[in-house]
């Protein structure tokens, strides 16, 4: 009997990619209110503008977290990986020569 997925969230994989395209998602609308912002600059009120300043500085915050979020993500699919023994070590490790020349 296989499990299938209902929400996003039921594996490290699938949140991992969530969150990447959260991140996308956020990196468009921080371009989107760059521009906002820029076109502000030529002649609407100052109180948009700073309006459009602090939704930009909460969309940096914003993709910080996401990052971070990402980043935590694939260290705990690593971390799994390494406990289940689904990832094999890159090399074997190398055995100490326990002789003396001469």
């Amino acid at each position: 009997m296989s499990y299938t997925s209902e929400t996003p969230f039921d594996n490290i994989e699938s949140s991992h990619q969530y969150v990447a395209l959260l991140l996308e998602a956020i990196e468009e609308a921080r371009r989107e209110v760059d521009e906002e912002i820029a076109l502000s600059m030529q002649g609407d009120t100052e109180r948009r503008k700073e309006a459009l300043q602090i939704v930009a500085y909460n969309l940096a915050k914003l993709s910080c977290h996401m990052k971070t979020s990402g980043r935590l993500l694939n260290d705990l699919r690593t971390l799994r990986r390494l406990l289940l023994a689904e990832r094999k070590p890159l090399r074997a490790p190398a055995k100490v020569a326990s002789g003396t020349a001469g």
